[in-house]
């Protein structure tokens, strides 16, 4: 089975054949600059940081009336990173809470968390505390 730039170069070369051989190198190298790059290392880092925290809390979350375990939870976020991250769309941790970890992408409804006996919050809010408590945490000497 041919990747999508083994694809586009079957393509061009069989639709283009007067195409000169510079210009389709450099259209093979617009397509291959113009994929989406994985989330940079450190961004990645903090969002597993994040994920493990949900995971240890015992907390729960609320994905479109239902209730979910955090390992539940997680494996949906990690859909939704892979997805973000497909169509370029994080640089920052911020950017993946807010795009990826506050609503629901199909009914718009927010995430909820629900901590113990604690009434449930929206999980944005909850996220960002808690990467502010990370990122204070690695300020300190």
């Amino acid at each position: 089975m041919l990747g999508p730039l083994q694809r586009l170069r079957t393509t061009m070369l069989r639709f283009l054949p007067s195409l000169h051989p510079l210009r389709l190198s450099l259209a093979l190298f617009t397509a291959t600059a113009a994929q989406a790059a994985p989330v940079a290392p450190a961004v990645r880092a903090e969002i597993d940081i994040l994920f493990q925290q949900l995971q240890t809390s015992g907390c729960e979350f609320n994905r479109n009336g239902s209730w979910h375990s955090a390992t539940e939870a997680q494996a949906h976020l990690l859909k939704k990173l892979d997805y973000l991250e497909g169509k370029d769309a994080v640089k920052t941790t911020e950017q993946f809470i807010e795009r990826g970890a506050s609503t629901s992408s199909l009914s718009g409804k927010p995430y909820l968390v629900r901590c113990g006996v604690r009434p449930p919050v929206e999980s944005g809010p909850w996220l960002m505390a808690e990467l502010k408590a990370l990122r204070t945490r690695r300020a300190k000497p």
